[in-house]
């Protein structure tokens, strides 16, 4: 097959949805099909060395949403002019924005099916920055008329889809799973082990991780006035991606003496940046105890399931999309998403480290699902729509 990926980021951008391009990218291409990615151009883009194609167009950043571009492809006519001269059997659509509608328009084009996952709240991402209301749901309603044009729309989870109605879509949808990268590894105490002492990490004191985007949607802020109470009992705190929020959540940090003290062995919070080598990020799951991720704002987090395939169990805003596949106290836990709430049911976890062992191994069994199995259920699914809609063509 020729598929065609379409994304508005890609790799060094460090985020959920573009993670799940490139992995569908690579087991795909594995596979034997021709695999193009179509996303825009950002600084740092790797084009070479890789078993399919990256095609990309021009684009501009977004303001106060670094790394993020706004792409536009409308105005880069030599990619209009390769891309419309591209075949492919189907195009998957990640995103209902630039990219998405270069998809939508090349399917239309050759008259193959699309595909979109439906993965963001998009509306809470344009009430961040667009105060009226008005506009908002304008922007929102297109959201679903993209989706509304095409063959299939997936999701990564059942409570996914419950958003995507919210927004005013009814039609059909397709619950396909996010695996992870690092399914295939074999967890072991030796690798926890080796992950803590390359971290300098106390093998008494428990490590506690977040992953992701630094952005106060995430409820970052309540993670550190949550440790703010737990000052009394020994943890580590480690902070690993970047965003807007950083500088804020480290002065926050700062103020309430978590860190940048005089003498760095006081700090409880240790914010590390971004990790773009996976296999070291591999290395911080694996040496980690608890993965905080207190967010609402995210619907099927990769990072818990990350966490997971590593045996560190997730404890998650009770309410929450992520909150859908834990079990409390089975394989990973749950709390409001309430500093003074989240910091105690925190101080219970810690004082039980068997609770939070046998929530591991849960959780590596329950929540993780390879990328090469998930590439296979794809693969599938996209043969069965191509021979669908061509048997439509044929009938009429």
């Amino acid at each position: 097959m020729k598929i065609g990926l379409f994304n508005d980021c890609f790799p060094p951008v460090m985020d959920g949805v573009s993670l799940t391009v490139k992995n569908y990218a690579e087991k795909l291409s594995r596979k034997g099909n021709e695999v193009t990615v179509v996303t825009p151009d950002e600084p740092g883009l790797q084009t070479d060395g890789k078993d399919y194609d990256i095609f990309s167009y021009m684009s501009l950043p977004v303001p106060r949403r670094h790394p993020y571009r706004w792409g536009l492809p409308q105005l880069d006519f030599p990619f209009q002019y390769r891309i419309s001269r591209m075949p492919f059997d189907i195009v998957h659509a990640h995103c209902p924005f630039s990219s998405g509608q270069v998809a939508l328009k090349q399917a239309q084009r050759q008259q193959i099916p699309i595909i979109a996952t439906f993965h963001s709240k998009y509306r809470e991402d344009f009430r961040r920055v667009i105060p009226n209301d008005y506009i908002v749901d304008r922007l929102v309603r297109q959201v679903v008329e993209f989706y509304e044009q095409c063959d299939e729309v997936w999701v990564p989870q059942a409570s996914v889809g419950e958003t995507l109605r919210e927004y005013g879509y009814r039609g059909p949808m397709e619950v396909v799973d996010n695996g992870s990268e690092y399914a295939e590894l074999v967890y072991s105490e030796k690798m926890k082990a080796e992950g803590r002492k390359l971290l300098y990490i106390n093998k008494e004191e428990p490590l506690l991780l977040f992953v992701g985007q630094h952005i106060w949607e995430k409820n970052v802020g309540i993670i550190i006035e949550a440790l703010a109470r737990l000052t009394d009992i020994p943890w580590h705190m480690l902070f690993v991606g970047d965003g807007y929020a950083r500088q804020d959540m480290i002065a926050k940090a700062t103020q309430l003496g978590l860190t940048g003290n005089d003498d760095y062995r006081q700090d409880r919070i240790t914010f590390m940046g971004c990790v773009h080598d996976r296999r070291m990020l591999a290395q911080i799951y694996a040496a980690a105890d608890l993965f905080l991720f207190p967010s609402i704002y995210d619907n099927a987090p990769l990072v818990v399931r990350e966490a997971a395939a590593l045996h560190t169990p997730a404890l998650v805003a009770r309410g929450s999309n992520t909150a859908e596949v834990i079990t409390d106290g089975t394989n990973g836990f749950l709390a409001d998403a309430d500093a003074e709430a989240y910091a105690n049911r925190l101080r219970y976890l810690l004082s039980r480290p068997c609770l939070i062992d046998f929530s591991a191994g849960n959780a590596a069994r329950t929540l993780v699902r390879s990328w090469t199995n998930i590439a296979e259920e794809v693969q599938d699914r996209y043969q069965h729509l191509i021979r669908r809609v061509q048997r439509k063509q044929v009938a009429l």
